[in-house]
């Protein structure tokens, strides 16, 4: 039975609306699969970018952390520094005042007299010569001579050594007292000012002294 074009245009109509229905469809899961994709990508995309920036900012974190230890490193160095020399300038100020006492030992004759004996005698030990000179202060000549004949009994007794000492013409200048004591043309000499024995105390005590004044060093691991 043959269709009439009503029919034949319905049919028509039909298909074409079917393959409408059927393209739209196919562009909608065409346009789902692009914005899943989309989505997918912007993620990656994002989190790569979140990532980058994290790190970024953790790298730099670690830059001012790291310029914050150095700055506070600085810091302590200069205040330990400071510390050091304002330890060292109180030291050297105490030894100041022990050079300007010095003078006084003079001041007491007898005791003076002793002190002298005892240097020379030490000198004339570390010598050990047979002819010997000491140069004092001008005014020590009277103390000194009386000082020599107990600093040559002593050396005589402990080796058996006797040495001829003189005073020498010349005098220890700018010195609170003490000798000095040569041999053998000057060749050999021993320093026993008052000032060389004061400093030679203090190179020796120094490590005491610093104990006495700041305290025992908490980050000193020998003690000898």
């Amino acid at each position: 039975m043959a269709l009439s074009d009503a029919d034949v245009q319905k049919q028509i109509k039909h298909m074409m609306a079917f393959i409408d229905q059927e393209a739209q469809e196919k562009v909608e899961e065409i346009d789902a699969k692009a914005e899943e994709e989309f989505n997918i990508e912007k993620g990656r995309l994002v989190q790569q970018q979140r990532v980058k920036i994290m790190e970024f900012y953790e790298r730099k974190e670690k830059h001012i952390e790291l310029q914050k230890k150095i700055e506070m490193s600085n810091l302590q160095n200069k205040a330990r520094l400071k510390t050091l020399k304002a330890r060292d300038d109180h030291v050297d100020t105490l030894l100041e005042e022990a050079r300007n006492r010095l003078s006084s030992i003079a001041d007491d004759p007898s005791r003076y007299q002793k002190l002298l004996e005892g240097l020379i005698a030490q000198a004339l030990f570390q010598l050990v010569e047979k002819e010997c000179t000491v140069i004092c202060r001008e005014e020590d000549i009277d103390l000194v001579k009386v000082a020599i004949p107990a600093a040559q009994a002593k050396l005589k007794e402990a080796t058996n050594v006797h040495c001829a000492v003189k005073i020498a013409n010349t005098y220890l200048s700018r010195c609170a007292g003490g000798v000095e004591v040569t041999s053998c043309n000057g060749r050999l000499r021993v320093v026993n000012t008052l000032e060389s024995r004061l400093e030679l105390v203090a190179r020796q005590k120094l490590p005491d002294i610093r104990v006495q004044l700041f305290g025992t060093n908490p980050n000193r691991r020998f003690m000898d």
